[in-house]
Formats: structure tokens, C-alpha cells, sequence
């Protein structure tokens, strides 16, 4: 039913332990899976201008190379448990559009991705990934609940 899906993740705890679910049942179905991570994009308040280049471009030195290892390290886990995998980086500061874009254009049948259960007044104010891409997605998601 399921060919390819987007497996996206943030690094934690949480992320890690629907991985390893969501690559359990990409290999039941005989899936292949895209592994994401949406990396911020680079903002400073300040008003001395001339530090800002030395700054971002550090910035974007460290989050490319920790999205990186992130990524080589979900790949190899996709590796021992037999299912194809390329992963994907992407800059953004709305993870859920990048999410869905990701599965859009990757033709991607479900997004599997984990929620950090945020719940009430919390979740309302700072807002969930995850439910974003639940309201925002034309492709089926599967939602991973950990505790």
C-alpha cells in the first residue's frame, strides 16, 4: 500500500524512537523512506552589521554538519534494518511546510513522523510540528505518540 515515505526528524528522543518504528514498518511493507531534517534559517538581532558575516556563516557551518551527522547516523539505521533510504536537509523556519514540501515533490505516499505530546495551554502557544502537518498535508500521516 505504502512505497515511499518521508521520515522526518528533529534528533530527539522522541524522533529517534519513531525512526526505528517507521523503518520496522517501511521494512514490513517493502518501502523505501526519505529521512528529513529541517535546519532553522539564520537570524540575529543586532545592530553592529559587520559582526553578522562571520556569525551566519558559522551558523550555517554548524547546523549543515550536525544535520549532517544526524542524518548519516538515521541512514545507517535504515541500512541494518534493509530499507532503501536517501536523506534530505532543508533550511526553513516552518518545519511543517518544508515537511510537506519534502513528501510533495519527493513523491512520498506517508509522512511517519513522532509527536513530543505538547498538550494543552503549552502546546497551544508554542505549537506543534506535528500538528501542523496533520492539518496542512494532502498525504496520509502516521503519528508516533511517545512518552
Amino acid at each position: 500500500m505504502f512505497r515511499h515515505l518521508l521520515l522526518p526528524t528533529d534528533g530527539s528522543a522522541a524522533a529517534g524512537r519513531a525512526l526505528s518504528d517507521a523503518l520496522q514498518f517501511a521494512r514490513d511493507a517493502g518501502a523505501r523512506v526519505t529521512i528529513l531534517h529541517v535546519v532553522p534559517e539564520f537570524h540575529v538581532f543586532t545592530y553592529k552589521t559587520d559582526m553578522l558575516e562571520d556569525t551566519r556563516a558559522e551558523f550555517l557551518r554548524d547546523s549543515e554538519a550536525h544535520a549532517t551527522r544526524l542524518l548519516e547516523q538515521a541512514a545507517a539505521q535504515a541500512r541494518t534494518a534493509g530499507v532503501p533510504c536517501e536523506t534530505r536537509m532543508a533550511r526553513s523556519d516552518q518545519p511543517h511546510e518544508a515537511i510537506t514540501a519534502a513528501a510533495r515533490e519527493g513523491g512520498c505516499d506517508l509522512i511517519a513522523m513522532a509527536t513530543h505530546g505538547l498538550g494543552g495551554l503549552r502546546g497551544m502557544l508554542i505549537g506543534s510540528v506535528t500538528q501542523k502537518v496533520l492539518s496542512t498535508s494532502l498525504i496520509p500521516v502516521l503519528v508516533y505518540r511517545t512518552e
